[in-house]
């Protein structure tokens, strides 16, 4: 196993890459943009040798043209050489990149003429490849720089450990869509919901009346012990496999209520001596 932790970047222009590697680069990653995919090896290799360096990052994307089609194979050939490699892809909506491209003013680097939405679908097109060989998918779409900021951070601050997986709890509302970043989901909106009881309707999961509201319902605590059986049963299987992240969304109408409840409760009796366990409420502040 080499030493060196190679973390790539991808994805869609305007989905926050730039936002991303600035915050690898704060964080002590040694930071290149738009690298040549296939100097990529030599790079690493003399990085290898000088032994200054343990963590480097990287962004593939369409500037890399007809390189691009190279990056399959020279991304295996890092992992089956012994490095630390993982491609982190970021996503987003259509829709949210089209108004980031408007309110930045910039032009999509495949649009020069045509329409940025005509940029953009085949901009996804020549990037599916890449985005198959996602280690972790992260969807920015409803995030703002400074929460794209914060998400990073989290991901990457401290050593990587090999001998652990971090398992993302996400509460999410199906009205605003479910987490490109899934890797299971759960649809809890067969509890209870509190927002029909005037005298909870205007507060979130994370307050105490809602919270008893929803786990007073023997169903609910019958979901979450088995739901807590079946990810224990699965985490070992991911992280012999080498998966580094494991991502698990639960999902109710609006994501302020019983999504939320269920994913704090599970949080805290999950326990698993080769996961690190996180968690993020998504829609918890929208309207």
């Amino acid at each position: 196993m080499k030493k060196i932790r190679v973390v790539i970047l991808s994805g869609p222009s305007g989905a926050g890459k730039s936002t991303a590697i600035k915050v690898l680069e704060d964080i002590g990653f040694f930071c290149v943009d738009n690298l040549p995919v296939t100097l990529l090896p030599k790079f690493l290799e003399l990085l290898d040798q000088s032994g200054e360096i343990s963590k480097v990052a990287t962004v593939v994307d369409v500037r890399e043209r007809e390189f691009l089609r190279d990056f399959p194979r020279i991304f295996e050939n890092l992992k089956k050489g012994g490095y630390r490699a993982e491609l982190i892809y970021l996503e987003a909506s259509d829709e949210a990149i089209l108004r980031r491209f408007s309110e930045t003013r910039r032009r999509h680097p495949l649009a020069v003429k045509e329409s940025p939405v005509e940029g953009i679908v085949q901009e996804r097109e020549i990037l599916k490849d890449v985005k198959t060989l996602a280690d972790r998918i992260i969807d920015t779409t409803n995030f703002n720089v400074h929460q794209l900021r914060e998400v990073i951070k989290e991901v990457f601050t401290g050593p990587v450990s090999l001998e652990k997986i971090v398992v993302n709890i996400i509460s999410f509302g199906y009205r605003y869509g479910i987490p490109a970043d899934a890797d299971l989901v759960f649809d809890v909106r067969f509890l209870p919901n509190p927002y029909f009881v005037d005298s909870l309707k205007w507060f979130n999961g994370l307050d105490q009346k809602v919270r008893e509201f929803v786990l007073a319902r023997k169903e609910t605590i019958e979901f979450v012990d088995r739901l807590k059986g079946f990810i224990d049963y699965l985490i070992p299987f991911y992280w012999k496999e080498g998966k580094s992240y494991l991502t698990v969304a639960i999902g109710c109408t609006g994501g302020k209520h019983r999504s939320v409840v269920v994913a704090e409760y599970l949080t805290e009796v999950l326990k698993h001596d080769v996961a690190i366990l996180r968690k993020r409420h998504r829609d918890i502040e929208k309207p």
